[in-house]
């Protein structure tokens, strides 16, 4: 597994491009910069070789451009299902803080925790996390070990805010503590820095961070 690291600046959230026997993207940031991403996705792989969109959440820095960027690669989007009515519908309250409206766009699979997304060489397991959002969900590779934790948790201890609609204190601290049992090694967060070799370290930060407020 190669993974690709793009956008990622101010408020876009980081894009993960997957390349696996099957090619996937996590992420979609907020679209404003559509054309630059696709630009930078070309560099490594054919557009056409793009087979999931996956969507760690329902926040419009994470799928405000999954419209676009299914339009450009006719790959399938995937979120979890609790957070597959915001952009079938439309209704994402989370535009608002970047003027802006959340385009409309078919969840081709709505997702549940246990879930697996088949890449060939890789499978990548849902976890369902929610806390930060509703359809809030992280990816695991076992081969790797590598974690794709969205907003619920970040590099040094850093976790997803809980004071959003949908957020939840409670259940951001037992999803930080279901991500425990997992081994990780590499963990690649929706923003900021990715950490390669002592991921589960940063989980364990992330845990006694949400504890303290």
């Amino acid at each position: 597994m190669k993974v690709i690291q793009l956008l990622g600046f101010g408020f876009e959230s980081n894009v993960y491009l997957i390349e696996a026997d099957v090619v996937a993207v996590i992420d979609a940031g907020t679209g404003f910069y559509m054309k630059e991403l696709i630009e930078e996705i070309r560099e490594h792989v054919d557009l056409k070789d793009i087979e999931y969109i996956i969507l760690s959440h329902e926040h419009f820095d994470h799928c405000g451009g999954v419209k676009k960027l299914k339009e450009a690669c006719n790959a399938k989007v995937c979120i979890h299902e609790k957070g597959a009515n915001v952009i079938e519908n439309g209704l994402n309250w989370s535009a608002a803080f970047f003027n802006a409206e959340q385009p409309r766009v078919k969840a081709d699979i709505k997702l549940k925790d246990g879930d697996e997304i088949d890449l060939g060489s890789i499978v990548l397991k849902v976890i369902y996390t929610p806390g930060h959002s509703e359809g809030s969900i992280c990816l695991y590779e076992g081969k790797s070990k590598s974690l794709f934790s969205g907003d619920t948790i970040f590099a040094y201890g850093g976790i997803g805010r809980t004071d959003f609609i949908g957020g939840d204190r409670l259940k951001l601290i037992e999803s930080i503590r279901k991500l425990k049992k997992f081994d990780v090694k590499n963990l690649y967060p929706g923003h900021g820095n990715y950490i390669l070799e002592d991921g589960y370290s940063h989980i364990e930060m992330a845990e006694r961070s949400s504890l303290l407020f």
